[in-house]
């Protein structure tokens, strides 16, 4: 399914967080998984996120906080893509997300929401998993 186009995915680390070894370490293997990436840097608001998945026409956007706001701005992310009608763009999260708030984020649409360890691979099939429904929604027009 996506041997034509790679997985164009956008990488951000919105609010107070200048801890980015991991999303680094992220980049890198989504690159070389065959993945388009486009990490956005450190300190981006929702909005330049929203805006920048918009513009960029990404498959996924994979959000990463290790502040403790990941309930607040990671809902921020979710409720402006609703605003803006985007249902063809997934949403992930990592970080230091308690356990207790991952099925929150769930309800929100943001799914994987995987910690410090979880082994890349099964990150990379999350997120190639994604990005196939959000192309068979596109395709489908739903």
């Amino acid at each position: 399914m996506f041997k034509d186009k790679p997985i164009k995915i956008l990488l951000a680390k919105p609010g107070i967080d200048g801890h980015d070894r991991g999303i680094l370490v992220l980049a890198k293997a989504f690159r070389d998984a065959g993945m388009e990436v486009i990490y956005v840097g450190l300190l981006p608001t929702p909005e330049e996120v929203v805006d920048t998945a918009i513009n960029e026409d990404v498959d996924v956007v994979a959000l990463s906080l290790l502040n403790g706001a990941h309930m607040t701005v990671f809902k921020k992310v979710a409720d402006l893509m609703k605003e803006k009608g985007v249902k063809d763009i997934a949403v992930v999260g990592g970080g230091t997300i308690p356990d207790a708030d991952k099925p929150k984020l769930e309800k929100l649409g943001i799914s994987g929401n995987y910690g410090p360890g979880t082994p890349i691979a099964e990150i990379i099939k999350h997120i190639t998993e994604r990005a196939a429904e959000i192309r068979k929604l596109k395709a489908t027009g739903e």
